[in-house]
């Protein structure tokens, strides 16, 4: 009789484990159908990517696992070329496509932070990863994006979140100085 008894309880503790995890997709399919995307680019919106940056930063102090970020910014991109705005969007698309090819599906997440500056977050890429993926970025937009008079000048800053080890800064600061860092390093 007990055997029954033991045998209802884990069969409900598994079905309650399978609902929890059903639940938990469900969830997250929801967050990545729902995200505000910009529409231009359809990277994620600065505000979502601040949030998504506090996250990881909360995570890390957790895992104990760093995490990178790339800063890319088209220097005077909108002063050097006197484009119409069409074109202007072309390029910044073609741009995206530069980097959503050196981004890894479902781990990176990128966002285009202002009207020429775009931010990826690579959790679990140590700094010297992230450096190579920058300088690869680099090139394949000087090489990729090209037309007569066009002038397109991509500047990369790379900076390594590791969690310190007593805490000292709140997340939202440590956001703020994480991308100062990469900005700073990418010359702006």
């Amino acid at each position: 009789m007990w055997y029954f008894t033991w045998i209802l309880g884990l069969l409900l503790a598994c079905s309650l484990g399978i609902i929890n995890v059903l639940r938990l997709e469900a969830q997250e399919t929801w967050d990545k159908e729902h995200i505000p995307l910009d529409p231009l680019t359809q990277l994620m919106t600065k505000d979502t990517m601040l949030g998504r940056l506090k996250e990881k930063v909360e995570n890390s102090k957790r895992n104990g696992f760093p995490f990178s970020i790339l800063f890319i910014s088209l220097k005077d991109f909108n002063a050097r070329n006197n484009l119409p705005a069409s074109e202007m969007d072309a390029i910044l698309r073609s741009v995206v496509d530069c980097f959503k090819e050196d981004i890894r599906s479902g781990v990176d997440i990128a966002a285009r932070m202002d009207e020429q500056d775009f931010l990826i977050a690579m959790p679990g890429s140590p700094l010297k990863k992230a450096e190579e993926i920058a300088a690869r970025v680099k090139n394949e937009i000087s090489d990729r994006v090209k037309a007569p008079g066009l002038v397109v000048e991509a500047t990369v800053g790379v900076a390594e979140y590791s969690a310190p080890p007593e805490e000292s800064a709140t997340t939202t600061n440590e956001v703020d100085e994480l991308i100062r860092v990469a900005t700073t390093k990418s010359g702006l």
